[in-house]
């Protein structure tokens, strides 16, 4: 009985001693389970721009000032090997702590009275490295062999290793292996020597005393410690350790490479970024020495800065990306990324407006448009040569990029319609009403940013190569935006085609000597842009292989003479292009061009009265173009010396034939460049003109002008001008039915007219009569 209660009384007090363990034990457990931060470091780290090879192109320090690279997947062998002899040979074989270490370590410092060893493993010192900044007591060293074997059973021993080689101090503000290896040798670790290794392996054992340029005999020694204990252990055979501890050390920290700085400040938004880009480290470098040598070049103009951009044409992949020029000191705004900055585009969206018109069935390619003194509203654009050529061809216009018949063609397209066209093609600067822009748009009324423009001139390329190769799609690198009904883009590559074929035809600058006579040459598609009053200058090249986008100019927008896309944007494009690989060119998209009989001399669809025609190849909608309206059928006398009609002459002897006739004021303009131009013969003396052959040119009807005054304060005059399709008779002119004067062959006047509404009428030879109104304001 006795017994029994005995029994049950020490039952009662081990199941109380087990609660209190249990009481104690599951809060521990739950404390070590939790013990280690998450995340173990909240340091910041470098962003670091790589290659498509993973070849380092540039870093940035941390926010806290230290080179301190991103922790990476894997580190070299060599390394690997050094830094376990050196610090920790049984770091594959403990879990955080090594005991035997430990003890070593408390007895050495016991004996010396001050601590001479630490007999920290790797993990604790990972955990040491988190930790920065708590004093080093054997209390803290205890919490460190706690939190070291908890992070074994976290992380695994490859993981530890890497965490390791990130944070470990390198002397002075490098940390980590990556950042100590490009410093102290230029070269990424994987590249070094065992000398090399060794040295580095050995630094963060004491950073603050060893570091490159101090304590170089205590350095080479714990080098060549490290080195004969790899020999020891049969890493290294006695050869190999003899000629490492001869390499020399290096003496003073090199700056990091600084290939592509603009992408990487673009990229770079956020700390630890390891930015792995699609950019090729020998295309990179290529780019750069062009845009110094044309830099040394342009400075002397006070041109200041220059951007290129090249994209793989197929992928989308950016090849090389220069920001800017090159100046430590940024005095010229250098560090401005202008591949990335909103600036007038000048002439660079002319090729869209082209293709757009090709594509609706509003144009053909060789359609002679207006090239002739132009007033819209008050706006009156001037070719940049300041002459008019009369009538042009509407791909000769492209590939001359003159002004006026394209804002004839965009009037006669639509400023809202051609707008939302550029929305819809992702220009991200473009992002006001039409009334805002006007038919200022297609001359640089718009900003635009290199990005844009170079990824659009893509697509024009892009949709011709899918169109041959529908799974090219598949290949491409798009955005969201640009997924987003792609597919039927494909529809694009018959405008596109015959677009990018005008663009071709542009005279490309000299370089040097004439470029046809470089063996280098190749067919490429090219635009230039100048914006008004010479402040941006643009050159994109497209080929089935790359894209080259230019911007040259001055950041701050300051213009300067001799500034235009000709002179300075397109040589340095076509540098770039010889460097690149590659001489294809495009094939048509034949199953999507129809052959349609065109005028010769006009370009339009042609008419029953034609007398040439030719056929070429347009998009679906070409048929859909207006019928040829300058050949006309005119009536001559027997000798064909005279127009005459039904009034003055039979009919049984009348010549008739079909003449290419245009109007006066194209035809003033035409008949000077154009030596093959014949005017149509003037009507006999006894017979009434049914033709339009007078015209005003300037002023444009109710225009409002202004007069200025020049420098001497005295009031300046207008000259108002008329074209006059005759032998040479005389025009008269009268202003609010004052007569003037008579004007023969140059019809050309100077009028100083009073503020207000007036009318200017004209009158032929052949009593033809045209009248102008307009109004002089203040």
């Amino acid at each position: 009985m006795l017994s029994s209660e005995n029994e049950i009384g020490r039952r009662g007090l081990n199941n109380k001693k087990t609660k209190y363990l249990l009481a104690f034990t599951i809060p521990l457990l739950v404390w070590f389970y939790f013990c280690l931060p998450d995340p173990l470091f909240t340091v910041p780290y470098s962003n670091v721009l790589e290659d498509a090879k993973g070849r380092l192109l540039g870093a940035t320090t941390a926010g806290d000032e230290q080179w301190r690279f991103p922790v990476v997947d894997s580190i070299p062998k060599k390394f690997e090997q050094s830094i376990l002899q050196f610090e920790d040979a049984y770091f594959y074989k403990h879990l955080g702590v090594n005991p035997v270490a430990l003890i070593k370590a408390l007895y050495q410092n016991i004996s010396a009275g001050e601590v001479v060893r630490g007999g920290s493993t790797l993990s604790m010192q990972v955990i040491r490295l988190s930790r920065q900044g708590r004093p080093r007591t054997y209390l803290e060293k205890f919490y460190e062999c706690i939190l070291a074997t908890r992070l074994e059973l976290r992380y695994s021993k490859r993981e530890i290793l890497n965490l390791y080689t990130a944070h470990a101090p390198f002397g002075g503000n490098v940390v980590g292996l990556e950042a100590a290896s490009w410093r102290y040798y230029g070269r990424p670790p994987h590249l070094l020597s065992w000398g090399e290794t060794a040295t580095l392996a050995v630094l963060p054992n004491a950073p603050s005393l060893i570091f490159p340029g101090r304590n170089h005999g205590l350095l080479m020694a714990k080098r060549n410690k490290l080195l004969d204990k790899l020999m020891f252990n049969g890493i290294l055979d006695s050869l190999d350790a003899e000629l490492a501890k001869i390499e020399p050390l290096p003496l003073k920290p090199n700056a990091l490479p600084q290939i592509a700085p603009h992408l990487l400040a673009t990229k770079g938004t956020k700390d630890g970024l390891q930015i792995n880009s699609t950019l090729e480290l020998k295309t990179q470098e290529m780019v750069n020495r062009v845009v110094r040598r044309h830099h040394q070049s342009l400075k002397h103009n006070e041109i200041h800065n220059l951007a290129v951009l090249v994209v793989h044409t197929e992928s989308g992949e950016v090849r090389a990306y220069a920001g800017n020029t090159e100046d430590p000191q940024n005095k010229n705004e250098n560090a401005v990324d202008l591949i990335r900055a909103a600036r007038s585009s000048g002439s660079s969206l002319k090729p869209f407006l082209y293709r757009n018109m090709l594509k609706q069935g509003q144009l053909l390619p060789a359609t002679l448009l207006p090239d002739i003194p132009t007033y819209i509203s008050g706006y009156s654009p001037k070719n940049f040569d300041e002459h008019f050529n009369g009538a042009v061809a509407a791909d000769n216009a492209l590939a001359r990029s003159l002004n006026v018949p394209a804002v004839r063609m965009l009037q006669n397209y639509g400023v809202e319609i051609f707008l939302n066209d550029l929305k819809k093609m992702q220009f991200s600067t473009i992002n006001k009403s039409s009334q805002h822009y006007g038919l200022s748009l297609i001359l640089g009324g718009a900003e635009v940013k290199l990005w844009d423009l170079v990824k659009n001139y893509r697509r024009l390329a892009v949709d011709l190569i899918a169109y041959h190769d529908p799974k090219a799609y598949s290949r491409m690198h798009l955005d969201k935006s640009e997924r987003q009904g792609f597919e039927s883009d494909i529809s694009n590559a018959p405008a596109n085609w015959l677009t990018l074929q005008a663009l071709t035809e542009m005279e490309r600058p000299i370089i040097g000597n004439d470029w046809r006579t470089y063996e280098s040459s190749k067919t490429i598609a090219w635009k230039t842009g100048t914006s008004f009053g010479h402040k941006d200058a643009w050159a994109i090249g497209v080929t089935p292989e790359y894209v080259v986008g230019v911007w040259v100019g001055n950041a701050d927008g300051e213009g300067r003479p001799g500034l235009t896309g000709a002179s300075t944007a397109a040589p340095v494009m076509f540098n770039v292009f010889r460097k690149l690989p590659g001489r294809s060119w495009f094939k048509p998209p034949e199953a999507n061009l129809r052959p349609l009989r065109v005028c010769k001399q006009s370009g339009y669809k042609a008419s029953k009265i034609c007398p040439e025609h030719s056929m070429v190849s347009v998009p679906l909608r070409g048929d859909e173009t207006a019928l040829c309206p300058y050949h006309k059928l005119v009536h001559l006398d027997e000798n064909q010396e005279f127009q005459v009609n039904s009034n003055c002459y039979s009919v049984s002897n009348m010549n008739t034939k079909p003449w290419f006739i245009l109007p006066p004021v194209m035809e003033w303009y035409y008949a000077s460049t154009d030596p093959y131009y014949t005017r149509v013969p003037a009507f006999r003396s006894d017979c009434i003109a049914t033709t339009q052959r007078l015209d005003i040119i300037y002023p444009q009807p109710n225009a409002k002008l202004f007069i200025p005054t020049g420098f001497n304060g005295v009031k300046e005059s207008l000259v108002f001008e008329a074209a006059y399709r005759s032998g040479g008779g005389n025009v008269y002119w009268h202003l609010d039915d004052q007569f003037l004067t008579s004007t023969r062959n140059n019809h050309q006047i100077e009028l100083q007219p009073d503020v207000g509404k007036h009318l200017l009428t004209l009158v032929s030879e052949e009593g033809e009569v045209m009248q102008r109104s307009f109004e002089v304001v203040n």
